[in-house]
C-alpha cells in the first residue's frame, strides 16, 4: 500500500491497523513521483496534493484510491470507472473542527480583528477605522451548502447570538432547514437572494466543474459591509474577482482557508491585505481529527484489501465500465 501527499509525522496508525501490509510513501507532487512510489501498489491512500489524471491512473495499475479527506476532485473519476478501479473517501470526519475554524474566521471578520491587530502594532488607537461593528443578533448569516458542516456552523452561530439565517443548497428542502435550526429564524433561498441579503456569507459547497460559484457577478451582489468566509474549496471563488471586489468594498472583508492554488501566491493579494484573513488550509486539523481521519481511511483500505466493499465508495468496480 502506498501513502502519498500527507503531512503526517509518522505512519504508526496505519502500521497498527494494517500490520501485515507493506507500506511505501512519498510526496506525490508529480506524475513521475506518484508512479515511482506507488506503481504496483494495490491501494493508495492519497492526501490533497497528488493529482490522478487518466494517464497517471493507467501507469499506476492500482486497484483502489482512498482519499484522505472529503474531496475527490483530485481524481479523474471517469477514468477510474473505465479502468475498473475503486475510489473511496472519508466524508464523516472533521465536521466539528472545520465548523469551529469557520466560526473563528467569521467572528474575526465581523470584529475586523486582522485590521485591529495591524493598526495596534503600528501605534494606531481607537475604533474609528474599524467602524461599523455589529452584534451577531443584528446580522444575517448566509450558509451556502447545508450538509454536515454547514448545519454545524449554523447551530454554532445560534449559540453566539445569530437569529437570522439564509440557506442556499439545491439538495435540501425547507424541512431540512427547519429541523436543524429553531423555528422561524432561517429561510431556504437562491444563491442570489442569499448574497444580496446576508451580512456574512460562509461557503460549504462542493465544486461543480462548471466554473466558479462566486465570481464577479456574485460578489457585486454582496452588501458593502459584508464578510465572506471560505473553508470549503478554493475553486469556489474567482480569486482575481475577489481581489477586485474587496478593493471596492463588496465584500468588506474575506477570510480564506482554501485557495485555487495551494500554497497561494500572496503577492497577488497584497493590495487588499488589510481586508483579507488567510490561514494555511488548516480548518480540518486537530490532533483528534487527524487521528480519526487516518483510522477511517486505513479501515477503508483494509476492507478493500480483504475483498470487501468500502463504506464510502465514489467509484467501485460494480459501477465501472470496462
Amino acid at each position: 500500500m502506498a501513502i502519498l501527499g500527507t503531512r503526517f509525522r509518522d505512519f504508526d496508525i496505519e502500521r497498527e491497523m494494517l500490520p501485515d501490509v507493506e507500506l511505501v510513501s512519498g510526496p506525490g507532487s508529480s506524475r513521475a513521483e506518484i508512479v515511482e512510489v506507488a506503481g504496483g501498489a494495490a491501494v493508495i491512500l492519497a492526501g490533497a496534493a497528488p493529482r490522478f489524471d487518466r494517464q497517471t491512473l493507467e501507469d499506476l495499475g492500482a486497484t483502489a484510491i482512498v482519499r484522505l479527506g472529503v474531496g475527490v476532485d483530485s481524481v479523474d473519476l471517469e477514468a477510474a470507472r473505465s479502468l475498473g478501479m475503486t475510489v473511496a473517501y472519508v466524508p464523516d470526519y472533521g465536521t466539528e473542527t472545520v465548523a469551529l475554524h469557520t466560526v473563528s474566521l467569521l467572528l474575526a471578520s465581523i470584529r475586523r480583528l486582522k485590521l485591529a491587530d495591524r493598526r495596534t502594532w503600528s501605534g494606531s488607537w481607537g475604533v474609528d477605522a474599524l467602524r461599523p461593528l455589529h452584534l451577531p443578533s443584528s446580522l444575517t448569516a448566509g450558509i451556502v451548502g447545508f450538509g454536515r458542516i454547514g448545519r454545524r456552523v449554523a447551530v454554532m452561530l445560534t449559540g453566539l447570538g445569530f437569529r437570522r439565517f439564509l440557506v442556499a443548497d439545491p439538495m435540501v428542502e425547507e424541512t431540512d432547514v427547519s429541523q436543524a435550526l429553531p423555528a422561524g429564524i432561517a429561510r431556504l433561498v437562491t444563491l442570489d437572494e442569499l448574497l444580496a441579503g446576508s451580512d456574512v456569507v460562509t461557503l460549504h459547497a462542493p465544486t461543480s466543474g462548471g466554473g466558479y460559484l462566486i465570481g464577479a457577478r456574485e460578489l457585486a451582489q454582496m452588501k458593502e459591509d459584508s464578510a465572506l468566509v471560505n473553508t470549503a474549496r478554493g475553486g469556489l471563488i474567482d480569486t482575481g474577482a475577489l481581489v477586485r471586489a474587496l478593493a471596492v468594498g463588496r465584500p468588506a472583508v474575506a477570510a480564506l482557508d482554501v485557495y485555487e492554488n495551494e500554497p497561494p501566491d500572496t503577492s497577488s493579494l497584497e493590495s487588499v491585505a488589510d481586508r483579507l484573513l488567510l490561514t494555511p488550509h488548516m480548518s480540518w486539523y486537530t490532533v483528534e481529527t487527524e487521528d480519526d481521519l487516518r483510522r477511517k481511511a486505513a479501515a477503508e483500505a483494509g476492507r478493500i484489501l480483504s475483498g470487501e466493499p468500502p463504506l464510502h465508495p465514489v467509484v467501485s468496480p460494480m459501477t465501472a465500465v470496462r
